[in-house]
């Protein structure tokens, strides 16, 4: 055993410990579909937790939290308190499923999860696609600003005149922004970190939200306050357009039950609980270094986000180098003159040109949301959000690598290709004993570079809100307030990984290249000559 370890290439053992290291802060827990959730008596509730005070996400199960699916953390807030009284009702246990903003419809619809309580506003437009309870919360519009903006003392919306104002992305708030005459309707952002880290640097003047956020944002940030603008001279808006509701599958059976079970939640149990909420909400020390604090508090998360990270880019990276390698050798197989076996050729030389042009045609974020949800929805095929992200991660690398390992393969020289022909190589004896080896030499920088790249990329995977170093950023900026802090701690970890790749990869190019001076001659024939001594 030790002499096999000995032989092993230093390279190949440092990877398969980064691969143990990433697999180590993972989760184990697997994650289960609507319907087979419903036989464990377990109820699978949607939400961003990352919108503090409706939900948050949190290290350990205080004031009353849940678990939230495939991992070690908890979910807490309004919207998780008021689902553990509609699973009580319902004899079930609350798991939390943190999904992104918008990718709880395609969630729900595709049987991700039993019900979406995410401070969603039951809109004509959603009515189309899924079904509301009674409201379980009714609030008011506000604006988000800086106490030292020139529009903090706005009391009605003509004072917003010239004001860049925002919202989320596919909510009503985004629509009111056009009430407002004279504004400029700055485009809709995916999640309220993105508008308050907007907010902080002055990008925009404010954002639209509700009572509850505004609160939140004024606890937790001293320089930020609210604009009440539901009264007088306010915004003009229907009664369910301040409401949110619990948004369920057409014709679910537990419609009814979740509705008795909201009835008994009066306006001000409901006032309670929100006041709770915003009191519960996570705090990061001021005090002290602001590196050191996040990573006292949060450093669990960033690990698990880094093992992720690392994860997805390594597996992604070595199953796509395996596709690119295959996909390259027979995309090189010569064309016989004539027969079955020419057409067979050319037909699959096809369909593999048609896989390269639409996975590298394509963005990476499109793709993971039409494998995972649509899978789901097509297929009825569920599969957890760490197998769709490797699979999607591996098929992209694997578009891009066949391409880079096809140049290194007809960038060998033609005579090589002539001299085995003349010997009676096949082309797979002439791929593996004589031309990949040097093909693969020679794509090492592109790998390299396809590998930093997987790396960032998997950022584009938080539309299906796998927890990797950027989502796990995410998260934690909209917990703690300290945005700039939190994504330059996010982007320094990045440096650091991408650096370290680089330079790992480096070591393994000049590996394969071998040694500058071949003198073989040195210490196997060297000659003895005579010296000649001086008198």
């Amino acid at each position: 055993m030790y002499l096999k370890l000995r032989k092993c290439p230093a390279w190949l053992i440092l990877v398969c410990t980064i691969l143990t290291f990433s697999i180590a802060f993972l989760p184990s827990k697997a994650e289960p579909s609507a319907q087979a959730a419903s036989k464990k008596k377990v109820f699978l509730v949607g939400m961003e937790a990352n919108y503090p005070p409706f939900n948050w996400t949190q290290q350990d199960s205080s004031n009353g939290a849940a678990p939230i699916e495939g991992s070690n953390l908890y979910a807490n807030g309004y919207d998780v308190q008021v689902a553990k009284r509609i699973a009580k009702r319902l004899n079930r246990r609350v798991v939390v499923v943190k999904t992104e903003w918008d990718g709880l419809l395609p969630a729900l619809t595709s049987h991700k999860i039993d019900a979406i309580i995410a401070g969603m506003t039951p809109t004509p437009e959603r009515e189309q696609t899924i079904d509301f309870t009674r409201a379980y919360y009714n609030s008011r519009q506000i604006m988000v600003v800086n106490r030292n903006n020139k529009y903090a003392h706005a009391k009605t919306l003509k004072d917003l005149k010239g004001a860049k104002i925002t919202a989320q992305l596919s909510t009503v708030q985004y629509d009111l922004i056009n009430q407002i005459k004279g504004a400029i309707k700055e485009p809709a952002m995916r999640d309220f970190s993105s508008m308050r880290v907007a907010l902080e640097s002055g990008t925009i003047d404010g954002y639209i939200a509700e009572l509850p956020e505004g609160l939140s944002m004024s606890v937790a940030d001293p320089n930020a306050k609210y604009i009440d603008l539901s009264g007088k001279g306010g915004f003009s808006i229907n009664k369910t357009e301040s409401q949110e509701a619990i948004g369920l599958r057409k014709n679910d059976p537990n419609e009814a039950a979740i509705n008795r079970a909201l009835n008994g939640i009066s306006d001000k149990e409901q006032s309670r609980l929100m006041k709770q909420a915003v009191v519960d909400q996570p705090q990061t020390s001021s005090q002290g270094n602001w590196f050191i604090n996040i990573w006292k508090q949060y450093g669990n998360m960033l690990l698990r986000g880094i093992g992720m990270t690392m994860l997805l880019a390594i597996v992604g990276t070595a199953v796509g180098f395996i596709i690119g390698l295959l996909i390259g050798i027979i995309r090189t197989i010569p064309l016989a003159k004539k027969g079955f076996q020419r057409y067979l050729i050319k037909f699959i030389n096809w369909l593999l040109s048609v896989y390269i042009e639409v996975f590298r045609g394509t963005p990476m974020i499109v793709q993971a949301a039409v494998f995972y949800y649509g899978a789901a929805q097509a297929f009825n095929i569920s599969l957890d959000r760490t197998s769709s992200a490797l699979i999607i991660v591996s098929i992209n690398t694997g578009a891009y690598l066949a391409e880079i390992i096809r140049g290194g393969i007809i960038s060998i020289d033609q005579g090589q290709f002539e001299a085995a022909s003349s010997l009676g190589m096949t082309h797979f004896q002439l791929m593996k004993k004589i031309v990949l080896p040097q093909a693969v030499r020679n794509s090492i920088p592109a790998v390299t570079n396809e590998f930093i790249v997987n790396i960032k990329d998997t950022s584009v995977l938080s539309i299906i809100s796998v927890s990797e170093l950027f989502f796990t950023g995410s998260t934690i900026a909209g917990q703690n307030f300290q945005f700039f802090h939190t994504y330059l701690t996010i982007s320094l970890i990045y440096l650091v990984l991408t650096f370290t790749i680089t330079r790992i990869f480096r070591l393994i190019e000049r590996k394969m290249n071998g040694p500058k001076n071949y003198d073989l001659m040195t210490n196997e024939f060297q000659v003895d000559t005579p010296t000649v001594k001086e008198k």
